[in-house]
């Protein structure tokens, strides 16, 4: 069903990764929940935002959108495809069995739309397609939104596990998630983090232990990122689990200085 991607080749435009944006309520088959979750907001938004971003954006920022298809020819997973995009550097590649597992998506249904396809994707699994409604393009961009949304969420609690968090280690240490900008901390390394772990709240900032604050990502890419894809708790966590890796403070601070003497703050 969602694999008839080869015809559909147009720019995704989103102010962060993920967010569902489509004409209509897609038609889900677990109306279960009596209140509607926060990913059908954004698709009431669409109406008011489409136009703004088909005419706008296709015409001044075609040379830096990239086209974000999964062809299922490619001999990658859905998620090594997906970790290899430009700007998601900062994700790592959640282990099959972690995502297999239900209890590891609990909860998830009610924040995902089309949750069911967009499990599928993840996975390679090919769905059977019920009803024969899926196949026109944007119902297939709003199940590619999806899988992202599903695969940013399983992954914010992946990285709180024992191996997840081995993996962003060797991500930490090949410098992935950039280094602090701030002069005094010397070219830190730093790990990404939520400011909220409620999607379409914020973006992805980086965090820095020496001077333990947060910052934009350095590439334009990365602060498209929603930031619950990496959660509030993450860079914390790994500092306990990782203590010997946590740098001192930093100790020296810059000095405003007019003509040499020292400004003095009131």
């Amino acid at each position: 069903m969602h694999k008839h991607k080869g015809d559909h080749h147009h720019h995704h435009h989103h102010h962060l990764r993920g967010v569902v944006r489509s004409h209509s309520e897609p038609p889900l088959k677990d109306k279960a929940s009596s209140t509607p979750s926060t990913s059908f907001a954004a698709i009431e938004n669409y109406n008011n935002n489409h136009l703004f971003y088909e005419e706008e954006e296709s015409e001044t920022s075609c040379e830096d959108s990239v086209v974000r298809r999964y062809d299922e020819e490619e001999d990658s997973s859905w998620i090594s495809w997906f970790c290899n995009q430009k700007g998601n550097e900062f994700f790592c590649e959640v282990d099959d069995d972690y995502i297999l597992d239900d209890f590891n998506r609990s909860g998830l249904k009610n924040q995902v739309p089309f949750y069911d396809y967009a499990l599928d994707m993840i996975l390679d699994v090919e769905s059977s397609d019920i009803d024969g409604t899926l196949h026109d393009h944007e119902q297939n961009n709003l199940i590619e939104s999806a899988a992202e949304m599903l695969y940013g969420l399983i992954h914010a609690r992946y990285i709180a596990t024992t191996k997840g968090t081995s993996q962003m280690l060797e991500k930490y240490r090949n410098y992935d998630f950039g280094r602090c900008p701030r002069v005094n901390c010397s070219k830190q390394r730093c790990l990404p983090v939520g400011e909220s772990d409620t999607p379409r709240l914020a973006t992805v900032k980086i965090y820095c232990p020496k001077c333990e604050d947060i910052y934009s990502p350095q590439s334009r890419h990365q602060e498209q990122i929603d930031g619950a894809y990496f959660g509030t708790t993450f860079p914390h966590l790994f500092f306990l689990t990782y203590g010997h890796l946590k740098p001192q403070e930093a100790s020296q601070s810059y000095a405003p200085r007019i003509f040499g003497f020292k400004v003095h703050k009131k």
